[in-house]
């Protein structure tokens, strides 16, 4: 019996943090295409076929922002159908390690990398339901 099924697609993002004079930072990359061309983003991207989402998002670390990180621990996941305007897209966030003083550089779809002080950032500044991962790491601290 086929079947042909549509499934949603399956993304992954790496959650990079440190704290510095008791704030919050996180490595975020600045969006280069759309959707949300300009935006903060945590690093990520799509898995591709045959690759562990934990790979993969050590993958797209390094793709995105240059950065070489360790030890994947699920922090949260988020598929609501509507959370991305191309398709249904279920993303995998992922806490990393890295080296702290690790400086990030922009790269693949990401036109900037850097540490990002999460205290001040607003819903305006950032891309999709990536907000909803900063609020809960403010409320960590």
């Amino acid at each position: 019996m086929n079947k042909e099924y549509q499934n949603p697609a399956l993304t992954v993002d790496a959650i990079v943090t440190r704290y510095v004079n008791s704030r919050i930072e996180a490595i975020m990359i600045k969006r280069k295409f759309n959707p949300w061309k300009g935006r903060l983003a945590f690093p990520g991207g799509f898995v591709e076929i045959g690759e562990n989402p934990e790979d993969a998002v050590l993958r797209e670390l390094k793709e995105e922002a240059n950065v070489t990180g360790h030890s994947p621990t699920l922090f949260a996941v988020h598929g609501d159908p509507k959370r991305d305007p191309r398709q249904h897209i279920v993303t995998i966030f992922y806490s990393i390690i890295v080296d702290e003083n690790v400086v990030p550089l922009g790269g693949d779809d990401a036109a900037e990398a850097s540490w990002v002080a999460l205290e001040k950032l607003g819903q305006e500044h950032v891309a999709g339901d990536h907000y909803e991962i900063i609020k809960k790491l403010r409320k960590e601290k």
